[in-house]
């Protein structure tokens, strides 16, 4: 299984073995740093009854919860609790309209990313403004980015800025057109 690691590179006239164990040895490592440990917790339907009730309406109150999932207001209370504390539920927000606040264009940005850095460059990208979503993917580029801007001269910015970060090897930038569908609350 060694012979993998090591590749015969001919010099003047002879060979040398080349050891190529760190490169796969930091793809590994790599690998490994992007998969975390995730716990699918397991939920009931009452549980289930409480997500797509609060996905629609974060703001329902506890007894409306429980006229709607068939439950005492003490059970949804506890659940929801349960659901906050194992990180299924992450937080309470609004549902924006992006283009009523300005935000004209929405891009899907291809990353491509140098060898052992796509976790460093990735989280880096996530701090930045304008940024809604950060996906490491399979394929041809290493990362998808989602952002919205108010005009061309924003996006024309952020795309230099890009270009400009370390270990940024290339982009391609799909600005979209018209938006079918921007909806997760549907997955519960």
């Amino acid at each position: 299984m060694d012979e993998l690691y090591w590749t015969n590179v001919n010099k003047l006239g002879g060979t040398t073995k080349v050891n190529h164990s760190s490169v796969y040895d930091d793809i590994f490592d790599e690998k490994v740093r992007r998969t975390e440990v995730k716990r699918e917790v397991s939920l009931d339907e009452i549980d289930l009854k409480i997500l797509r009730v609060l996905t629609l309406d974060a703001r329902a109150s506890s007894r409306q919860l429980a006229k709607q999932c068939g439950v005492s207001t003490s059970t949804v209370l506890s659940r929801i609790k349960k659901l906050e504390k194992s990180n299924v539920i992450k937080g309470y927000t609004a549902i924006v309209d992006h283009e009523k606040l300005g935000y004209e264009l929405t891009v899907v940005i291809e990353l491509t990313v140098s060898k052992g850095r796509l976790l460093e460059v990735e989280n880096e990208i996530a701090k930045l403004p304008n940024v809604c979503c950060v996906y490491d993917v399979t394929g041809l580029i290493d990362a998808m980015i989602i952002a919205k801007f108010k005009n061309r001269e924003e996006l024309s910015k952020f795309a230099k800025r890009l270009l400009a970060m370390p270990y940024v090897e290339r982009t391609n930038t799909h600005v979209v057109l018209t938006t079918v569908k921007e909806d997760f609350r549907e997955l519960v």
